[in-house]
């Protein structure tokens, strides 16, 4: 039976919920779909945050022949099968057209080198258009010469109100306590969501509070790659480490590694966390984390998982500081805010005898305490204030 959330899936751009910055009027998705604009690019978002639907609504505006494959499972005989099929579009003045081949290939990171090498030439010379998607940074595991040839359309997590929006279009009638229940619960995941809707009307008849956390507590545990168990474990994960809770994160490590996880995936979220969470408070954890990255792609599994425990544990006896993190970001706010501010004449670059006589460069010192920053921004404290 065909699940809930590909019945309800946007067939149009007019139905689509969220990820106005990609697909509202005047932006980049939007002008490539309305004026059926040919090109190769890559969706990289969370979990349910539209990327297949995009996908499919981008061919349905091409009027393109959709290949969809999983990059866990697919390999070159499938590449193969769609550059031999020669599947016949309407005939017009007597010419035999033939529809542009679209590929949707999902988890794209998950395609090794040697199958993007394999892929590339075909999306150079446009024999396949290729849509990708992917839950991780591209530039970790798709070879450049593959990247460049894509544009990157970054999604972002579904909104609150969005996800309210989306849910209201199940067909479902829920009070408040339960919708705000189930937002919180998918945590920006509308398939996620819209499952959990799917199995509660099924088990229980009803869609109360109640009958959704019974559920959620009686969903039978697993660890789908491709499915929210693979979140949700990552997500518990990173939690204990953060809690400083090694028995749970190594529990957790486990459960991944015993599920075929790729162990590359958990180390770049090793590398990240040892910033992000520990920071300055143990500037070290860092050269540890990456240590535990290169011991994992130079070993491999099974052995790589004891480099894994062993960074995992050390990374949870840290002590924990976000300032560094969280000062930048505060900095993107005013970045974001204040636009390119004028850099302070000072710490200009002058290379030449124009520059020198605009005053680039005059009265710089090397280690002065003077505010550095924009003179709209002075005195604005990112880091220890």
């Amino acid at each position: 039976m065909e699940p809930l959330a590909s019945k309800i899936r946007p067939k149009s751009l007019k139905e689509f919920v969220g990820q106005e910055h990609l697909v509202g009027e005047g932006k980049p998705l939007n002008i490539a779909i309305a004026q059926k604009h040919l090109f190769s690019f890559i969706l990289w978002g969370p979990p349910g945050s539209g990327k297949t639907t995009l996908a499919r609504i981008y061919a349905n505006s091409l009027n393109a022949k959709l290949y969809a494959l999983s990059a866990v499972s697919a390999g070159k005989a499938d590449i193969k099968a769609i550059l031999e099929d020669k599947t016949e579009g309407q005939p017009k003045e007597g010419a035999v057209l033939y529809p542009p081949k679209l590929l949707f290939l999902d988890e794209i990171h998950r395609f090794n080198k040697a199958q993007q090498d394999f892929l590339l030439p075909y999306v150079e010379t446009g024999e396949i258009t290729l849509v990708g998607a992917t839950t991780e940074n591209p530039s970790f595991e798709v070879i450049s010469p593959l990247l460049s040839r894509c544009r990157v359309f970054v999604l972002n997590e579904l909104s609150g109100q969005e996800m309210t929006t989306i849910i209201k279009h199940t067909g479902f009638k829920l009070d408040k306590k339960a919708n705000d229940w189930l937002v919180a619960m998918a945590n920006g995941d509308a398939r996620q969501a819209i499952s959990m809707l799917e199995n509660t009307k099924e088990l229980y008849g009803t869609i109360t509070l109640a009958t959704l956390k019974d559920t959620l507590q009686a969903k039978f545990l697993r660890y789908d790659k491709k499915g929210e168990e693979h979140y949700n474990t990552i997500s518990a994960f990173i939690k204990s480490m953060r809690a400083s809770q090694p028995n749970a994160a190594l529990y957790y490590l486990a459960r991944m590694i015993d599920a075929g996880e790729d162990p590359k995936f958990i180390a770049r979220r090793m590398v990240i966390f040892a910033s992000e969470d520990i920071g300055l408070a143990h500037p070290t954890a860092l050269v540890v984390a990456n240590g535990v990255f290169r011991a994992v792609e130079i070993i491999g599994l099974p052995e790589c998982a004891i480099n894994l425990a062993h960074g995992v544990a050390y990374l949870c006896e840290c002590k924990k500081d976000r300032s560094a993190y969280d000062a930048y970001f505060k900095a993107v706010d005013d970045v974001k805010e204040h636009g390119n501010l004028p850099v302070p004449l000072k710490l200009r670059n002058a290379p030449t005898k124009l520059m020198e006589e605009l005053e680039y460069g005059k009265d710089y010192e090397k280690y002065t305490e003077e505010d550095l920053l924009p003179e709209k921004l002075k005195g604005k404290k990112y880091l220890f204030k």
